[in-house]
């Protein structure tokens, strides 16, 4: 019998249904309510606390089949369902499907018995809990396996295989497993009899220049592509004691320093004063926004390209730029995008800086977007609005991982840190408030660039605008 696929509501999700005709969802002491409903489509909808089938209502043939359809999207958008896959509907499960992005949905293309598959570089399995899960920093949903023999089907992907081989294989999961792992580019089609090697076949030359480790650190430490938790939730408190803010001296005879620094105050130099003064300004006076004219000189002071060189220096014929702050290897990577909300003389919109040319250049983008970017600044903050200008730092990841291998993210998460002081120090000399914030959503700003998340992609943000008197914090 083949495995079929049904949406079901996740472990913590129940459907209240309210007499209008209106169903809410409940889950952690939250509710969202998803619209109003017939009878029937309210009494079919209890079965996804065990799972509906999608093939069941998908076609749209009947009035009840649009309704749960709708409602069902409606869930799967809010991060409130997962997918099984299995043999019956009382059965156990093969597989449970669990979204990593809001719009994933389960899509099974036809496979053919002489189609070659084999398992994606960036595919790994491992333990969560008693679990285990497959995934990839590719995917849009992660596969909890429930069945033993489904692991070693998969395991057997490590070299291409044809479907027709894999169906005589014991405890074959059905196509339909495999279609899905495709349609997640976990698993990929190839060309045996024409591919030169693996690594370039998975469909987009950009994915050639990636570390598996790379990649997957770049999805797994921003917002977008993963639904684990995320940012300051004190996963371990009441459980390890925090380690304290300065660190226990070391035992032994000391060299006490400060008999050696200067006494007087007006000694301190004028960038040990900024560095002094420095800290992270979280709420703006929105009465008194940034000038254009100091946003220019902000970016031509910390981000704008002072000389360039056509040598082809250490076998890179891309060229080199010099810009006011140190880049690994001089590859100078990263990108600045401004969501501008409040600006005297700009006006509102989402904005590439040209650092050739000192220019921004504007970016078409939904309103919806652009308040989503400067809404989800405002919570990462815990400011009680959006800054006047977010700055998002996006790499170009190429530019570093043509050179380097092993450490191509990590000398860019460097450059984004050595950036983001250079920010802070120009806008503290201005008179300006900025803010370092640490979440960025990858997969959003996909959306509003159109560039694939691993072609060029945000791995940094910063707030400014004109502080306001209280807000302050280091």
């Amino acid at each position: 019998m083949p495995a079929t696929v049904s949406a079901r509501l996740g472990g913590r999700v129940t459907l209240e249904a309210h007499a209008d005709g209106g169903i809410v969802a409940c889950f952690d002491g939250y509710s969202v309510g998803l619209g109003t409903f017939s009878a029937d489509a309210a009494d079919r909808a209890q079965k996804l606390r065990t799972g509906l089938p999608l093939a069941s209502f998908v076609s749209n043939s009947r009035n009840i089949d649009k309704e749960i359809n709708l409602l069902v999207r409606r869930l799967a958008w809010h991060g409130l369902l997962e997918y099984r896959l299995g043999r019956s509907r009382i059965g156990e499960d093969l597989v449970v499907i669990e979204p990593q992005i809001p719009d994933y949905w389960p899509r099974t293309s036809q496979l053919g018995n002489a189609d070659a598959l084999v398992l994606s570089r960036f595919a790994y399995m491992r333990r969560r809990g008693n679990e285990i899960v497959l995934e990839s920093p590719r995917a849009g949903a992660l596969f909890k396996i429930c069945d033993p023999k489904v692991v070693t089907a998969v395991a057997i992907l490590s070299t291409p295989q044809q479907i027709k081989q894999l169906r005589r294989q014991d405890g074959f999961p059905g196509v339909e497993f495999l279609a899905l792992l495709v349609d997640c580019q976990i698993v990929f089609k190839i060309d045996v009899a024409g591919e030169s090697g693996l690594r370039p076949a998975e469909g987009d030359h950009n994915l050639v220049l990636w570390d598996f480790h790379d990649l997957l650190f770049h999805t797994r430490s921003t917002e977008g592509r993963h639904a684990n938790p995320l940012g300051g939730v004190y996963p371990y408190a009441g459980v390890i004691s925090p380690l304290p803010a300065v660190r226990p001296r070391w035992p032994g005879r000391k060299i006490d320093l400060r008999k050696f620094s200067a006494a007087h105050p007006e000694a301190i130099s004028p960038v040990a004063k900024l560095l002094r003064e420095r800290h992270s300004t979280r709420s703006f006076d929105d009465q008194r926004p940034i000038t254009v004219a100091e946003l220019s000189r902000l970016l031509d002071s910390t981000a704008r390209v002072l000389s360039r060189s056509n040598s082809k220096v250490d076998l890179d014929d891309g060229g080199h730029a010099v810009r006011p702050y140190p880049s690994a290897g001089a590859g100078y990577e990263l990108e600045l995008y401004l969501a501008v909300d409040k600006c005297e003389g700009l006006a509102r919109g989402f904005f590439h800086y040209d650092a050739g040319a000192h220019a921004l250049v504007p970016i078409g983008v939904p309103t919806s977007e652009l308040e989503g970017q400067l809404t989800g600044a405002a919570y990462a903050m815990g400011a009680p609005a959006a800054p006047q200008i977010l700055i998002t730092i996006a790499a170009r990841f190429g530019r570093i991982s043509w050179k380097y291998s092993s450490i191509a993210y990590s000398l860019i998460l460097k450059d984004v840190g050595v950036l983001t002081q250079t920010l802070y120090l120009m806008a503290t000399d201005m008179g300006l408030g900025g803010c370092a914030i640490g979440i960025t959503n990858i997969d959003l700003f996909a959306k509003m660039t159109g560039i694939e998340f691993q072609v060029e992609g945000p791995v940094g943000q910063f707030a400014i605008g004109r502080g306001a008197k209280s807000g302050a914090s280091h």
